[in-house]
């Protein structure tokens, strides 16, 4: 079998979600160090595999990949077990709510865009802050509202699925940035629990080779 190679970064909650996948799979792979830091972090040939310089990106194989949903559906559909997705429609369902974090929520708020709001718009500490809890907490309440109606022991039932591998890293961010999850009872609750798994306990960025 073809090795896997993940280029990542310890605090990326995008490649946070990936490491989770792979976890939960039990696919070994190679982790590839990439500083988002600074451009001097980036392996030399990192810019061929992504030119946007954005992680994660795995190479599996004549395979590479970049974007956190697109990995893991590729990983679904060719390591199917344990299987991230529920069947029949329920699958689009949760995708939906997956994208609700990963497209509307996470993306406000990355690096990219907090590195901007410094420079050149010129915002202050107060002013970025208050700009990222606007919208953790405009993504929390509506995806806090839906889980009402599918969470059980995890956020879509009783099995883990691709929506807990991307709120877990999208929480860690949250309470970087003091966000108050009191508000949030099931996000809190569900993202407990997932902390207790050893595939979730592996992933962690603190627990990766990078973390400094």
């Amino acid at each position: 079998m073809d090795k896997f190679e993940l280029y990542s970064y310890w605090r990326s909650s995008a490649a946070y979600r990936v490491r989770i996948a792979l976890n939960l799979k039990q696919i070994e792979y190679e982790q590839k160090a990439v500083n988002l830091l600074t451009e001097q972090g980036h392996p030399i040939h990192f810019h061929l595999l992504n030119p946007n310089g954005l992680v994660p990106v795995l190479v599996h194989g004549d395979v590479v990949l970049n974007q956190s949903l697109a990995i893991m559906l590729y990983l679904d559909e060719h390591f199917p077990q344990p299987s991230l997705l529920p069947k029949g429609d329920d699958r689009y369902q949760v995708i939906a709510m997956a994208q609700d974090i990963i497209s509307d929520i996470h993306p406000l708020n990355n690096l990219r865009v907090l590195r901007y709001l410094t420079n050149p718009i010129g915002a202050t500490q107060e002013q970025k802050g208050a700009w990222y809890h606007h919208w953790i907490h405009a993504g929390f309440e509506a995806l806090e509202n839906r889980l009402v109606a599918c969470a059980g022991h995890y956020a879509f039932g009783d099995s883990v699925t691709i929506l807990d591998v991307c709120l877990v890293p999208q929480v860690y961010n949250a309470e970087r940035f003091d966000v108050d999850m009191e508000r949030y009872p099931i996000i809190q609750r569900i993202t407990e629990k997932l902390r207790l798994h050893p595939a979730f306990v592996r992933a962690l960025p603190e627990n990766q080779p990078d973390a400094s």
